[in-house]
């Protein structure tokens, strides 16, 4: 199988030349998504647990599109502008993964595009 691009409506849309995802053979590499609203194009409000709950829902969405789903994620990365939120990240996570948990790294950045909080980007298998 040659690569594929994923797309959905059902999370936001690229904002420069990438995909939301590409699919090869048996493994899908997700974008880093970040707490936009797919249906605005814009950060969600409501503070870190929301910002954080979009970001998983953007995976999920795209995960989904790819004929996957996070149960299937071996690999996520999250990016977060104040490591002080990585409590709230391990308690929402805990809610969208279960056991065994994917690998993760969590590190600290000094920003994120569009004043985002947090990021994250996953590695699934299909």
């Amino acid at each position: 199988m040659t690569k594929q691009a994923i797309h959905t409506d059902a999370a936001p849309a690229a904002i420069g030349p990438y995909s939301q995802a590409i699919r090869h053979n048996d493994t899908v590499y997700v974008s880093g998504q970040i707490p936009l609203d797919p249906a605005t194009g814009e950060l969600v409000d409501g503070g870190i647990n929301t910002q954080v709950r979009q970001v998983f829902e953007n995976l999920k969405a795209v995960a989904e599109a790819s004929g996957s789903d996070l149960s299937r994620a071996l690999k996520v990365t999250v990016f977060l502008t104040d490591l002080g939120h990585f409590g709230q990240v391990n308690e929402i996570m805990a809610e969208y993964f279960a056991e065994p948990y994917p690998a993760r790294a969590a590190i600290e950045v000094s920003a994120l595009p569009k004043g985002a909080e947090v990021e994250a980007d996953a590695v699934l298998s299909v």
